[in-house]
C-alpha cells in the first residue's frame, strides 16, 4: 500500500531558506528554487550538498514550478514533504494496515474540533478523532517528533484528550517517512513540552499508533507498524 509520486528531477541541496524555499543544483551551473513543502526545522537532513529529488507540476497559480520531495540521508531518501502524509495514512487505511482503526465506512478530513483543526474523523460505526504527525528526525534507529518546538502539535494533543474525556475515540498517528528507524519517540532534548504533552493523552486514553514508510523517486510506501516509545 502507497501513494505514487513523480519525483524525476535529480539534484543536490545547496540550501533551505524562508522555511518553505529551497535551492537545488540540477547541474553544473544550474540551480533551481523550488518549493520546500516542509514547515519544520528539518534538522539533520538540510544538509549541502545531500542528494535530493523533486517533483515537477504546470498546474495554474504556482509560484514556483517544483517541489522538494526527498533528500538522501545515509542509506535511505528520507520523505520531506509532510502534505503526503495524510494521503498515505488515507490509504494504509484503507488498506486496514492498522487493525485497530478498521471498520469504519466514512473518513472525513480536516474537521475542527473547537478551535482546533484535526485531521480526519472516521465514522460510521461510531467516530474517531485521528490526527496525524509526520517524522523524519532520527537518532539512531528511532525516529523522533517534533523536529522543532511546535505549538500547533501540543494543541493537536490537547484536543484529542479533551475530546476522549468527553467519551470520543481519539487517536494520534505517527508516518516515519524513513526506511530506517524502528519505534517513534518525543523528541523530548527539543520540545519537551510536547513529550509532556504526549504523556499525559496517553494517560487520558488518546491511542498512539506508527507506521513506517519507505519513500523513494517513484512513491511513498507503508512497510510496517511501528512502536511508540514513551
Amino acid at each position: 500500500m502507497g501513494l505514487a509520486i513523480d519525483a524525476r528531477v535529480r539534484g543536490r541541496l545547496v540550501r533551505r531558506y524562508k522555511r518553505f524555499l529551497a535551492d537545488v543544483e540540477t547541474g553544473p551551473g544550474r540551480r533551481l528554487t523550488v518549493h520546500c513543502p516542509n514547515p519544520g526545522s528539518m534538522r539533520g537532513l538540510a544538509i549541502p550538498g545531500a542528494a535530493v529529488r523533486c517533483s515537477e507540476s504546470d498546474a495554474p497559480g504556482r509560484r514556483l514550478r517544483h517541489t522538494l520531495e526527498m533528500v538522501r540521508i545515509g542509506r535511505v531518501w528520507v520523505g520531506l514533504h509532510t502534505g503526503r502524509a495524510n494521503a498515505v495514512v488515507a490509504r494504509a487505511l484503507e488498506a486496514g494496515a492498522v487493525p485497530e482503526l478498521a471498520g469504519y465506512r466514512r473518513l472525513e478530513r480536516e474537521v475542527r474540533s473547537g478551535r482546533v483543526r484535526l485531521d480526519f474523523r472516521l465514522r460510521d460505526p461510531g467516530e474517531c478523532w485521528l490526527e496525524v504527525k509526520s517524522a523524519t528526525l532520527a537518532e539512531g534507529s528511532l525516529a523522533l517528533f517534533p523536529d522543532s518546538v511546535s505549538e500547533r502539535g501540543r494543541r493537536h494533543l490537547e484536543a484529542l484528550a479533551r475530546l476522549r474525556r468527553r467519551g470520543h475515540r481519539a487517536a494520534l498517528l505517527f508516518l516515519v517517512q524513513r526506511a530506517d528507524c524502528h519505534g517513534v519517540a518525543p523528541a523530548d532534548a527539543i520540545d519537551p513540552a510536547y513529550g509532556r504533552a504526549l504523556r499525559r493523552a496517553a494517560r487520558a486514553g488518546v491511542e498512539l499508533f506508527a507506521l513506517g514508510a519507505r519513500v523513494g523517486p517513484r512513491g511513498i510506501r507503508v512497510e510496517r507498524r511501528l512502536p511508540v516509545v514513551l
